[in-house]
């Protein structure tokens, strides 16, 4: 269903109500915002002291490609130096640093700065100190003033395991556009308005992109991020395994019907008795597990200690994922209201697993990421084992995101027309199950998506079956419209967790674009 507004054609639904009637923000938890209302984005952004704006990207080197090499866990490395210094930075926002011709298939790398000599990388915990100089310690990275350098550097304080792309790189081709930045776009729910490159530049923006029935508009990159650079996807992770749990469901290799303990018997005594895949993959299940990002003693804070990605408070907690989901329990009826809990996808690797037999992140390599043609490796973290956190700790490059998002809009088909997604699969996730806007609507949480859903990993911001998300904390986002082939993706460095209006002036802004770009304006 499509309606008019005063910039063009939205899906339905799409534009979200104020998070209160006084416009104040809402307290709650899930991947919709949880702070104080910010102050108007132009000029006028908060920047948290010590969160500092980095310099221009270094100029990007093309290497011939190398052959793929075997799956492994990558060990703690040392990478280029971080921000140290904690005192309060500009207001400014980074200047974009525009991209013209895509790369050829090789990996394009940055030329390194000058590292410190690695005298003895002596372990505290997680965090290595390289010459006397130590990495984030572990309770401070995803802060101020390690936070947008951490997002793009996982793989060196923390283990992770890398998710291989193949020898085929699939190709955008490039119509840039040099009105996208200019479009006027007006604020979700104030009467105020931004360009779309003020959106980009005022919410702590390292990248995005938009492209448009496979050609590259626009791609913009700062804070330090180039193209074939990592970047945390914290939640985008749950869609891609999601998508790829469709994939060996569709084959035959998994049923979303069966009980998730036949997979991952290691669960059997926990809140996961009874609960079916099909519950994980829609955020139904009815396991205790509080999503409150601010609140140290809550579940999803003692998962990341659980994994090393946080100090360990509490000695209680097990020292594996695995071992952690096994002592969670049940607070509700397993296939009632949407509720979303990191958990979920976590356990779903542990299926994916399960119905396999191989590690989740070289499934996601032979299924996904080397079909659909990605131009670079990614990885995921994983635990003291090797266990994969799949609900918000894989890696990737921004164009393997849009990469991701294209099939959903051509028929599950890759850029150069290889079929990679069952199309029984993408429709199901665009149409959704026949109580699943209901079991949105009865949400325990508030999700300011009147009329939306949640399906396969994905959310779906109203009453569109087009227009859906992929969200991930701290402002990871993959715009994706089926009705107007528009693909839009954007990694960032939130200071904070949550930001409503940084999250739905940004979903205002690709929807602007969007439309634009099926009208034939830009």
């Amino acid at each position: 269903m499509i309606s008019e507004t005063e910039y063009g054609h939205t899906a339905t639904g799409a534009t979200p109500i104020p998070p209160g009637a006084g416009g104040e923000q809402a307290t709650l938890t899930g991947v919709i915002p949880v702070v104080p209302a910010a102050d108007p984005l132009l000029g006028t952004t908060p920047v948290d002291a010590g969160y500092e704006a980095a310099p221009p990207a270094p100029p990007v080197v093309t290497v011939p490609a190398v052959p793929a090499v075997p799956a492994e866990t990558v060990p703690i490395a040392i990478v280029p130096e971080m921000p140290a210094d904690p005192s309060p930075a500009p207001a400014a926002a980074p200047a974009p640093v525009p991209v013209a011709p895509a790369v050829p298939a090789a990996e394009p790398v940055p030329a390194a700065p000058a590292a410190p000599p690695v005298v003895e990388a002596v372990p505290t915990g997680a965090i290595p100190i390289v010459s006397g100089t130590p990495l984030p310690p572990l309770d401070q990275w995803q802060f101020a003033p390690y936070i947008q350098w951490s997002m793009q550097h996982i793989e060196s304080f923390l283990p992770v395991h890398r998710i291989l792309r193949g020898e085929r790189v699939s190709e955008f081709a490039l119509r840039p556009s040099a009105e996208l930045s200019a479009l006027s776009v007006r604020h979700p729910w104030e009467d105020r308005q931004a360009s779309f490159a003020e959106v980009m530049e005022g919410s702590f923006t390292d990248g995005w992109m938009v492209v448009h029935r496979g050609a590259i508009v626009g791609e913009s990159y700062s804070g330090g991020l180039v193209p074939g650079g990592m970047h945390l996807l914290m939640s985008v992770s749950k869609s891609l395994t999601a998508t790829v749990a469709g994939q060996l469901a569709t084959a035959g290799q998994l049923d979303l019907e069966r009980p998730v303990t036949d997979y991952v018997p290691e669960l059997a005594g926990s809140g996961y008795d009874g609960a079916l895949v099909r519950h994980l993959v829609d955020m139904r299940t009815g396991v205790r597990f509080s999503e409150e990002y601010l609140n140290d003693d809550a579940e999803v804070r003692l998962l990341e200690e659980a994994i090393g990605w946080a100090p360990k408070r509490h000695p209680e907690v097990p020292d594996s994922l695995l071992g952690f989901l096994a002592t969670l329990g049940q607070s509700g009826p397993h296939g009632g209201p949407f509720d979303y809990k990191s958990c979920e996808t976590d356990a779903l690797g542990f299926v994916i697993a399960g119905a396999t037999g191989r590690h989740p992140a070289d499934v996601m390599s032979e299924r996904l990421w080397q079909p659909m043609g990605a131009e670079f490796n990614a990885h995921v973290g994983i635990d003291s084992i090797g266990g994969g956190m799949f609900d918000g700790g894989v890696s990737a490059a921004m164009r393997d995101l849009a990469r991701f998002g294209h099939l959903f809009v051509n028929g599950g088909k890759s850029l150069d027309g290889v079929a990679v997604l069952p199309e029984a699969w993408v429709e199901d996730t665009f149409e959704g199950g026949p109580d699943s806007r209901q079991a949105f609507a009865d949400a325990p949480e508030p999700t300011f998506m009147p009329g939306g859903m949640y399906r396969n990993g994905f959310w779906f911001p109203g009453e569109s079956g087009d227009v859906m998300l992929a969200l991930g904390i701290h402002g990871q986002m993959i715009y994706i419209n089926r009705a107007t082939g528009v693909v839009a993706a954007k990694v960032s460095s939130w200071p904070t967790p949550q930001d409503a209006e940084k999250l739905f002036w940004t979903v205002r802004a690709f929807e602007t674009a969007s439309w634009a770009l099926d009208r034939g304006e830009l």
